[in-house]
């Protein structure tokens, strides 16, 4: 299997299911076939249909492979576990149904992080038995989507979490298991966060599984940093752009790949703001030509 490109709906402005402003199901599975993708994840749970025949044959009219999905919940929240478990359940039981085993856990936005976003030193950290428990509730989640469900657990850093800058990601792969937490990349993520999605990748394809395609556009990061601008904010002035647009290097990161004999799915996850009257449909192919056209087929 070569490296293949998928797309996902919160490219269409879908973080979370219940948001009035969302696109129907149906049209961003349209939408994104209509681009030229063959493979897209699941979105939040309860976006897409729970009933597997119903998803299994829309997904089979738009020619479409279900890639994998996303538990964007608080784990640093030991007061909103049955929320986190909530939706793992529903995430693994939706992705085994389809035959997509990439189970991709990402702390939600915490609201003593996001106003630090991007900016390190500033973050507040945990003490250390929060940190040891906020560790645990992720191996918990990763024993369970492994054990359970044979899917393939991976910690997807992100921007507005406590898993988002360097150092905590690196402490956190150094405390579990390999084999039992794989890691999703997420290049726009690394770039926000402050560290080289390239020079990072390097170290971690043994254990890098799973990559999201994302890039940060550096003039609206710089004042976002420099403004001490909150994650919302940011994303509300555009700071995810077009993969071509972006500081992220795809060639290098595309070379980083091939040297390393990754196969399967990367997933481009252009996270966008409804406010900002996006075209998500036109983005998705802008996208899919720029890769194609620096040799991502």
């Amino acid at each position: 299997m070569a490296i293949r490109i998928g797309n996902a709906p919160c490219s269409w402005g879908v973080e979370f299911a219940g948001d009035p402003r969302n696109p129907s199901w149906r049209s961003v599975l349209s939408d994104c076939a209509a681009a030229g993708y063959k493979g897209i994840e699941l979105g939040p749970v309860g976006f897409m249909p729970e009933d597997p025949a119903e998803l299994g044959e829309a997904l089979d009219e738009y020619g479409l492979e279900l890639i994998g999905g996303v538990v964007f919940r608080p784990f640093h929240d030991p007061n909103k576990w049955d929320e986190v478990m909530d939706g793992a359940i529903r995430t693994c039981k939706a992705l085994q149904a389809h035959g997509a085993r990439h189970f991709v856990l990402i702390d939600s936005i915490s609201p003593r992080r996001a106003p630090t976003a991007g900016r390190a030193a500033e973050a507040e950290q945990m003490d250390p038995a929060e940190w040891a428990a906020y560790r645990d509730r992720l191996v918990t989640i990763a024993r369970m989507g492994a054990e359970d469900y044979g899917l393939i657990p991976e910690l997807h850093p992100h921007a507005g979490g406590f898993m988002d800058f360097e150092p905590e990601v690196e402490r956190l792969l150094s405390e579990v298991d390999p084999d039992l937490l794989k890691l999703c990349i997420d290049t726009g993520h690394c770039t926000y966060a402050g560290f080289d999605p390239v020079a990072f990748m390097k170290r971690h394809m043994d254990r890098i599984t799973y990559v999201h395609f994302k890039s940060t556009d550096p003039q609206v990061k710089a004042q976002a940093i420099a403004n001490r601008t909150g994650f919302y904010d940011a994303c509300g002035q555009g700071i995810f752009c077009n993969l071509s647009e972006g500081e992220v290097d795809f060639p290098a990161v595309r070379q980083v790949l091939l040297d390393s004999g990754y196969q399967g799915w990367c997933t481009i996850e252009q996270d966008c703001d409804p406010t900002l009257d996006p075209d998500p449909a036109g983005d998705a192919r802008k996208n899919r030509e720029y890769l194609e056209s620096i040799g991502f087929n």
